[in-house]
């Protein structure tokens, strides 16, 4: 496997992951009360998007094989989670 093929694979990896932290953290500035969103936006793409790449992974190791679907669920629960953490919700 060359390198661009190895880039290729990761980035269809992680593609889910992106989409999703981008999704989410748009969402959170139209949904969330102003005193709940996170300071930046691009940081909360950031922290979702690590989020997602580690459920990902974790979704490859425990499975054996990407694109479960319960893996997928996962990483939407996790991106929501992350967001919801960051942006200090709970708080009103």
């Amino acid at each position: 496997m060359s390198f661009f093929e190895l880039l290729r694979h990761l980035a269809g990896f992680l593609a889910p992951a992106v989409v999703v932290a981008v999704l989410v953290a748009g969402a959170a500035r139209i949904v969330l009360p102003p005193a709940a969103r996170p300071q930046s936006w691009w940081m909360a793409v950031a922290l979702n998007t690590l989020a997602g790449a580690l459920v990902l992974a974790a979704g490859l190791w425990y499975f054996g094989r990407d694109g479960k679907m319960a893996t997928y669920a996962a990483l939407v629960l996790a991106v929501a989670t992350v967001q919801w953490l960051s942006g200090r919700a709970w708080r009103s």
